[in-house]
């Protein structure tokens, strides 16, 4: 049931995870207007993400709203798949709940070290299985930037991406995915259980605390999503990941100092409220050390 509920959802929001995935790697096929920001101060903006999404609407129809749907839901399922079938062999964590049974200050931190154990592993295979479906999605949705024609059916994306990059290609911009996502899960699993154990004592008030830190978590390793989306498409021979709309990487740490050095590791982190700060074309195109 969780699985199908996933599958319901990433169904539902993939135009706009699509649109998001093209401001990500830079591309604003629309004119800035003016407007003005909460404070009354004259500032230029980008159109939102459901115009983006009314963009792409227009210019490949309904269903290229769903461009790389296919390959990033297979992806999910299998990497779930992988993920239940390792985690299952761990041993089974004992029934009880470490913020409502009494126990001491050592039994609360093994149960952490065990959990997070387990999770640490089930979201490591989760990415590994799971990446080279999110290459294939990512260079297919990447297309609508040059209009190219490479990556069109799953399979032959398969054989396009290993004759041109052999087996690492289906791994481009995993490690800044893993990084980021190993990230958010270890923060916020430490600060949730000291808030949950030594801070909040009220039942009710500690049901807002794992929504809020994984909003604030998820918010501050960003950037590591822009990067890995950004590696994903580096020259691979679509217009999208080439000069003049991105320099061609050397790692992904050359990437995330580029953006950076522009103020574009956040780019898509707002999808309502878009303001503009410039082209990062008008940055120097030179490949990133």
């Amino acid at each position: 049931s969780s699985v199908g509920f996933r599958v319901f959802l990433t169904t539902l929001s993939h135009p706009m995870e699509y649109a998001k995935f093209l401001i990500q790697i830079g591309h604003e096929p629309m004119p800035p207007y003016r407007t003005r920001s909460l404070l009354g101060k004259p500032v230029q903006a980008l159109p939102n993400v459901f115009r983006y999404v009314k963009y792409i609407k227009e210019m490949d129809g309904f269903v290229g709203c769903y461009r790389g749907y296919f390959p990033k839901i297979t992806g999910q399922i299998c990497g779930a798949a992988a993920a239940a079938a390792v985690t299952k062999n761990f041993n089974s964590m004992e029934s009880f709940n470490p913020i409502e049974d009494e126990m001491s200050d050592e039994e609360k931190i093994s149960y952490l070290k065990r959990s997070l154990t387990k999770d640490i592993v089930g979201r490591t295979v989760t990415i590994i299985v799971s990446h080279p479906f999110v290459v294939i999605s990512a260079r297919m949705m990447a297309q609508f930037v040059g209009g190219e024609e490479i990556y069109n059916g799953f399979f032959s994306s398969v054989v396009e991406i290993y004759k041109e990059q052999g087996l690492s290609g289906f791994f481009s911009g995993l490690f800044p995915r893993w990084l980021g996502e190993l990230t958010t899960l270890i923060l916020s699993s430490f600060i949730i259980f000291a808030i949950n154990n030594y801070v909040i004592h009220d039942r009710e008030l500690k049901a807002f605390t794992t929504p809020t830190i994984n909003f604030v978590a998820n918010s501050l390793t960003y950037p590591f999503c822009v990067v890995s989306s950004c590696m994903a498409v580096n020259n691979c021979g679509l217009a999208a990941g080439l000069p003049p709309n991105m320099p061609i990487y050397k790692n992904w740490a050359g990437c995330w100092v580029h953006l950076s050095r522009q103020g574009l590791l956040n780019r898509g982190s707002s999808l309502l409220i878009r303001y503009y700060h410039g082209s990062p074309r008008s940055s120097s195109l030179i490949a990133a050390n």
